[in-house]
């Protein structure tokens, strides 16, 4: 199975400098990985580098937490899609959906809308770790309700990562126009594979050379 076409490779480090970032593009263009996912602050000179290869250039908005205001996420969406991000993984609002609020279906609204205004794609990162099974079901219906392209797993900051048990139900919980995106943990090929067979058609990780360099 050829992985490369699956991966985003991604850097989130908090401590990761310029080098760090040239040196995730140049690995993304020489492995051929479907896209790089950077820090908002990066994005500008990512997409520099990248130049004009074919190389999605990913970021994060309302990361790692969610529970920033509408407007904020709002504002680094469209300063990201300015810089030149040609996707959006956005954290959406945990603390509004477990107190069952309706402004977390309009906050999702409002970004899916303002990404595909510009033409770009916006995955929502729903964090599972927190979520039973009911919830992660409830989050993926109402992610795709209010119009996300993708579902996503994990930001890597919570206690853990993607399992292959979540991504399955969330694969089964939207309809096939909408893709998952695995993300958190996935350090070899076979919990790739793992992954891909289970529903995921992304894979978010900081390990993609390791990934694809092995048998």
């Amino acid at each position: 199975m050829d992985l490369t076409a699956y991966i985003e490779h991604t850097n989130l480090s908090p401590t990761l400098t310029i080098r760090d970032i040239d040196k995730l593009v140049e690995e993304a263009k020489a492995h051929h990985f479907l896209g790089i996912c950077v820090p908002p602050f990066w994005v500008k000179r990512a997409k520099r580098e990248i130049g004009n290869d074919p190389v999605t250039l990913v970021t994060v908005a309302g990361f790692p937490l969610g529970y920033s205001m509408t407007e904020t996420k709002l504002d680094e969406i469209q300063r990201a899609i300015d810089n030149g991000a040609d996707e959006i993984d956005v954290v959406w609002n945990i603390s509004s959906f477990k107190t069952g609020l309706p402004w977390t279906k309009i906050d999702l609204a409002k970004c899916s809308k303002l990404c595909h205004d510009h033409q770009k794609l916006l995955k929502v990162i729903i964090e599972t770790a927190y979520l039973s099974d009911e919830e992660i079901v409830q989050a993926c219906k109402l992610c795709a309700d209010a119009g996300a392209d993708f579902v996503k797993t994990s930001t890597g900051f919570a206690p853990s990562g993607a399992q292959v048990e979540h991504v399955q139900l969330m694969r089964s919980s939207v309809p096939s126009s909408i893709g998952v995106k695995a993300s958190g943990g996935i350090k070899t090929r076979q919990q790739a594979i793992a992954m891909i067979e289970a529903g995921a058609s992304r894979l978010g990780t900081s390990s993609g050379i390791a990934i694809v360099s092995s048998n």
